[in-house]
């Protein structure tokens, strides 16, 4: 069983989806540690490498074998793939890496990303860190974890906002006006605020471990760059609303995301502040 009516996951498919990133992000360092990289661009301009598709082709094929009834949308996806997706209601939402450019410039900041999508929602998110062999996962009626991979997992949760000092997370890829506005109008509530800048899915981790409390993100991401961690940070306690307070949803009709804030407590009305 995959699900029952309360859109709990089986823990069993969690844990195989954990092995199944794990896997991907060795076929991603084997190609990370080889110093002849090749780096092509798509039309839109982003990077792919050979790590992309390596691990695009790992996972694809191992969630095909696992769940052969469920479709599989990866951002290397085929243009026919993407077409057919707004047919599904159950599916798997794949960034089979997540920070290329950070992969290119070889900091370490990326990502293993699988999402089980369940009308418009995500109800089982894993990320993989390979540089870091750090695991995030979490499926709704399982719980949030964190674990080096191999070793015993830990249950994560966000915090409660501290003391008159917030962490806010930042893209360290794209840099936004809007993002100024915003601290200037949490330091208007006498919060200060220290600000570190990040690439791929681990700014929602961090949130997600109680590490950060917030992160608003303006400028473009697509539904596979947050979904898994998306995951993590609401079963972990958190959340991630758009300008008008609505949680993220999935498989809309532009597979970009609108701007979004995403935190861990809710203590504060972090829509109010844009």
């Amino acid at each position: 069983m995959i699900m029952n009516a309360k859109r709990k996951v089986d823990r069993r498919l969690l844990d195989q989806v954990v092995s199944i990133a794990v896997s991907a992000g060795r076929e991603i360092l084997d190609v990370y540690d080889n110093s002849d990289l090749t780096v092509n661009y798509k039309q839109d301009g982003s990077p792919l490498t050979l790590a992309d598709l390596r691990s695009h082709e790992f996972i694809q094929v191992s969630l095909e074998k696992m769940t052969p009834d469920i479709p599989i949308l990866s951002e290397e996806s085929s243009p026919e793939i993407h077409r057919k997706r707004h047919d599904w209601s159950t599916f798997w939402l794949v960034d089979p890496l997540d920070g290329t450019k950070g992969f290119v410039r070889g900091n370490g900041e990326f990502t293993v990303n699988i999402a089980l999508i369940q009308e418009s929602r995500p109800v089982l998110g894993v990320v993989y860190t390979p540089v870091r062999d750090l695991l995030h996962f979490a499926a709704h009626g399982v719980g949030a974890f964190s674990a080096k991979a191999g070793q015993k997992a830990r249950s994560i949760q966000t915090r409660k906002l501290p003391e008159r000092q917030l962490i806010m997370v930042s893209s360290r890829s794209h840099k936004h006006a809007g993002l100024d506005r915003f601290m200037e109008r949490i330091e208007l509530l006498d919060y200060r605020v220290e600000t570190y800048p990040m690439g791929s899915s681990l700014k929602l981790c961090l949130l997600s471990e109680g590490l950060a409390d917030v992160y608003p993100r303006f400028g473009p991401t697509s539904e596979w760059d947050t979904a898994a961690a998306h995951c993590v940070l609401e079963v972990a306690g958190g959340q991630i609303q758009d300008v008008e307070g609505n949680s993220l949803e999935y498989n809309k009709p532009d597979i970009l995301n609108p701007a979004f804030i995403a935190s861990g407590s809710s203590e504060v009305d972090w829509t109010s502040l844009l």
